[in-house]
């Protein structure tokens, strides 16, 4: 328990110092703009394009930034709460009706991608909340890298869940990082997001007793494999 207890310090300590580092962007450039702003209003001349454009990347930045307070605060919260066999929040959860759900509300705003989804039941004890955020970041990230017209797969059988895209596939130096918090490609460093998404990914699929891993497509993009304990039937019955 003291093991536990150290482990879970020395994880918030990290997580702190990480979200520091993080945050010093994205408020550096929110107060350069603001700057701006408020000079313009002290006789500065600001061309309405200009002010326009402002005012748009602000809106972009603060949009980032409660992207990323949201993702710390989520694995903030996981890194306390225990879940799975005989944690005190367990409860059965049908991973199928997690994915079939996670899978509508992904489609939804990626309507220029194409979902073929396939699922068999697959009950496990856990956090329905935690496990439907996985899964939904799994989607969002297959769905960011796939082209216009481009297919995402997903799959569910045996506790298995795999999730294909058709995007460009990780480099090989990249593929053991990707869940790592903040660590970003230099593909993807140019992209939206925080650099948090896989990282929660791994941590509600590893306190559900489960694993995830990354590989590329034997025909090219992406594939995400999570394994998670449990059964066809009810595991807390």
């Amino acid at each position: 328990m003291l093991a536990a207890l150290a482990a879970s310090r020395q994880r918030q300590r990290t997580l702190v110092a990480d979200a520091g580092h993080e945050l010093r962007t994205p408020l550096t450039s929110l107060r350069t703009n603001l700057d701006l702003l408020a000079q313009s209003g002290s006789g500065t001349e600001l061309g309405r394009r200009e002010r326009d454009e402002l005012v748009g990347d602000l809106r972009a930045q603060v949009a980032e930034l409660s992207a990323l307070v949201g993702d710390l605060v989520e694995l903030a919260r996981d890194d306390v709460r225990p879940t799975g066999a005989g944690g005190g929040d367990a409860e059965p959860v049908d991973l199928s009706d997690v994915v079939r759900r996670a899978v509508e509300r992904v489609s939804r705003r990626a309507p220029s991608v194409r979902f073929v989804t396939e699922v068999e039941p697959w009950t496990l004890a856990g956090d329905e909340q935690s496990l439907e955020r996985a899964v939904t970041n799994l989607l969002d990230n297959a769905a960011k890298w796939s082209p216009p017209g481009g297919t995402v797969t997903t799959s569910l059988s045996g506790g298995t869940l795999a999730v294909a895209d058709e995007g460009p596939g990780i480099a090989e130096a990249d593929l053991p990082r990707v869940f790592d918090r903040f660590y970003r490609s230099a593909e993807a460093r140019t992209m939206p997001g925080s650099g948090l998404g896989l990282a929660i990914v791994r941590t509600a699929v590893e306190r559900h007793g489960g694993t995830v891993t990354a590989t590329r497509g034997s025909a090219g993009g992406t594939v995400m494999v999570a394994r998670f304990p449990g059964g066809s039937s009810d595991p807390l019955g």
